[in-house]
């Protein structure tokens, strides 16, 4: 077998250098990889930490049932503060998911970090959020929130916005209503943003650069339908029995029900002299016929007037004729 000549290796990797170069040119464009994050995931995690913080907010006030009503009203902003660190503190500070991230398979990622990184396998990787975006997320989020809460209702109680105020507390009521506007439209034009791109749900987000990734890429929604589904039909039920309730002939399903509700010795005992329907002493006493028993003028006549077959409420026979005590007169 003949020898490779002695510059045969160099040849070899001058022919085989650009072909190398285009693949490392190809898998360097590749490392980035696009990633898609349900948008609905997203939304529905912001809602489910709402309904914690709901539930929270709920068994603490339970707690001060016994105290003076009103009194929590006044601290409601504080009370919501404080529920909102809590879940800030033993959540995103100890880089853990929130409620409702969790249920929805999803975590924050230092964006920042995550574009300067080189290959990537699913696109997920990236480190959480550092130190400092996590303090400034809770001074934006909760401090934020409650100084604007107090601010709200400071104003609104001192009447800022009253043309009768000094012009100093109508320009601060102003610019709050000014502030409040730009918030709201910059708001609206991320959530454009975030329903084209599917990146940062809010301001703060976008700001600190925390984008909601997957936690685990073959994880699917863990969230239980039970809920929705008995909601669902509670709702049905509900909306059926405001349909029909007004339908039914309340004496007709009593008059049905009465003889499983009690026992013929029983309704021997009651009172026949009063009136079975308004329960007290009939002024102008009627008999229904062929039963006899007592009734008030006005109830028997307009009981038998609205139903075309009354029966007595006391033994339940159909009433043919009503009778004034001691004077004959038809039904």
């Amino acid at each position: 077998m003949t020898p490779p000549a002695d510059d045969a290796w160099i040849r070899s990797y001058h022919r085989l250098l650009p072909q190398s170069q285009s693949l490392n040119l190809i898998s360097s464009h590749q490392s980035v990889i696009a990633v898609a994050i349900s948008r609905v995931n997203q939304f529905d995690a912001a809602r489910l930490d709402v309904e914690m913080s709901a539930m929270l907010k709920e068994q603490l006030i339970k707690v001060f049932t016994l105290m003076k009503p009103g009194m929590l009203f006044q601290y409601e902003p504080e009370l919501d503060a404080f529920l909102e660190f809590l879940i800030w503190r033993f959540s995103i500070w100890v880089d853990k998911p929130t409620p409702g991230n969790a249920l929805m398979n999803l975590r924050y990622r230092d964006e920042r970090v995550a574009q300067r990184l080189g290959k990537v396998r699913t696109g997920l990787e990236g480190p959480g959020l550092t130190a400092p975006q996590k303090i400034w997320y809770c001074v934006a989020s909760v401090g934020g929130q409650y100084l604007f809460s107090r601010l709200q209702s400071f104003s609104a109680f001192r009447r800022w916005g009253d043309s009768e105020q000094r012009p100093l507390a109508r320009r601060l009521w102003t610019l709050i209503q000014r502030i409040e506007g730009i918030y709201k439209a910059a708001s609206f034009l991320n959530l454009l943003s975030f329903l084209y791109t599917g990146k940062y749900r809010n301001l703060i987000e976008k700001a600190l650069r925390a984008r909601l990734v997957y936690r685990s890429p073959h994880m699917n929604r863990s969230v239980s339908f039970e809920y929705m589904n008995r909601q669902l039909v509670w709702n049905e039920f509900s909306e059926m029995l405001l349909l029909l309730l007004p339908l039914l002939n309340s004496s007709a399903v009593k008059n049905i029900l009465s003889p499983f509700a009690k026992d013929k010795s029983s309704s021997a005992k009651e009172d026949t002299l009063t009136c079975p329907i308004c329960q007290v002493d009939p002024a102008i006493p009627f008999t229904a016929l062929p039963c006899h028993h007592r009734y008030c003028y006005y109830c028997i006549r307009t009981r038998c007037a609205s139903a075309a077959s009354f029966r007595c409420l006391r033994c339940n026979e159909p009433v043919v004729a009503i009778q004034r005590e001691g004077i004959s007169s038809g039904k």
